[in-house]
């Protein structure tokens, strides 16, 4: 199980580094899965267009 952790880890790292964190490769190896999911999921919010409720919005329009 724990190659599987690991593999997860560089997995996550290399996705967060893709993106441009303001981190060096070194302070990621530093962070546990879990802080690293927590990192991927800030950059996922910011990065995909519908990451959050408020991003689409209905528009009523009245019919003539």
């Amino acid at each position: 199980m724990r190659k599987g952790v690991e593999e997860r880890r560089k997995e996550l790292i290399y996705k967060l580094m893709i993106h441009t964190v303001n981190k060096t490769v070194e302070q990621l190896m530093k962070l546990t899965l879990k802080e690293l999911e927590i990192e991927y999921k800030k950059v996922q919010n910011d990065c995909h267009p519908h990451s959050d409720a408020g991003s689409l919005h209905w528009i009523h329009t009245k019919r003539q």
